[in-house]
């Protein structure tokens, strides 16, 4: 009976968690290393703070938060914001929020996740009518409705998007 012990169990679940830890702090700093640029370190800007807010939310470490702060007030790298427009199964409007040192690549790797899923990005303001920027996150002006099929290639579709790692947020108007 090889294989049946507790420990392999626990050893698994915990790479699970660990990756996927992993993967959302690798986001929180990015962002976190772009907001200290722009402040200059001031720890009291109001980015930042939201920045460091938010990574405190998902549980990152203090030691982690400080180093994102020092490296992103002392590196040279410039990290743009972008933002890119689709639309969803369903007619679903998309907004996909990211943070890159290239523009170019991450532009291609969204597009391409968009085509293997049989969607396209779309042109810059033919999706933005449906959302307001409310506090620096987009918020649905109109809503609309999805089958359960739809919603299933949806929540695939964002998954996806969500595991690339210059993809900050990806926002949607659908009920």
């Amino acid at each position: 009976m090889s294989g049946h012990n507790k420990w392999s169990k626990i050893k698994n679940k915990k790479a699970a968690t660990d990756a996927q830890k992993s993967k959302i702090f690798s986001k929180l700093v990015k962002l976190i290393q772009n907001e200290a640029k722009s402040s200059g370190g001031d720890i009291n800007s109001p980015s930042l703070k939201a920045a460091i807010e938010k990574a405190r939310k998902a549980n990152m470490p203090s030691d982690n938060i400080d180093r994102a702060v020092k490296k992103g007030a002392s590196s040279d790298t410039v990290m743009e914001t972008v933002v890119y427009e689709a639309y969803g199964p369903g007619g679903v409007a998309m907004i996909i929020d990211g943070l890159t040192d290239n523009r170019n690549k991450t532009a291609q790797e969204v597009r391409h996740i968009l085509t293997r899923n049989g969607f396209s990005l779309a042109e810059p303001g033919s999706a933005s009518w449906a959302f307001e920027k409310v506090g620096g996150e987009y918020q649905p002006n109109t809503m609309t409705e999805v089958s359960d099929e739809d919603g299933e290639k949806l929540d695939g579709l964002i998954e996806e998007l969500e595991e690339n790692d210059d993809v900050q947020e990806v926002y949607t108007n659908a009920e």
